[in-house]
């Protein structure tokens, strides 16, 4: 994958999910994963995976009549995509108004805090 963050849309979220749980695996077994919480046919597991194949976030492997799947896309990588995305469209790029958000939103213990602060002073030393 390149270095850009892929954006992924929330259907094409449950789909790498599913690979990412059971790589290499064939569309069938990903339609029977997601059958009791998306009701998805065979055809739209099979149709969303091949068009998946075509933007480089999966590839696939032909053996006789099974494709088998397996995710081009790291879970940083989709997560960092989506991310990106948030913070363009949402926050018109800026980093602080969004972190404020996130702060105020979400419940901290002790430990989160320390994690937070680690991270801006190891980021800070990088400079």
């Amino acid at each position: 994958m390149s270095k850009s963050a892929p954006e992924l849309t929330e259907a094409e979220w449950v789909i790498i999910k599913a690979v990412w749980s059971c790589e290499p695996c064939a569309a069938p077994t990903i339609q029977e994963l997601l059958a009791p919480t998306q009701g998805w046919a065979y055809s739209t597991v099979r149709t969303l995976m091949d068009r998946m194949v075509t933007k480089g976030f999966l590839r696939s492997e032909k053996i006789r009549n099974l494709t088998l799947y397996r995710s081009v896309v790291t879970r940083e990588d989709a997560q960092r995509g989506d991310l990106l995305h948030t913070l363009k469209h949402a926050f018109d790029g800026a980093l602080t108004p969004m972190m404020q958000c996130l702060l105020e939103s979400q419940k901290l213990s002790p430990g989160d805090i320390e994690e937070l602060e680690a991270l801006i002073k190891a980021k800070k030393q990088k400079r």
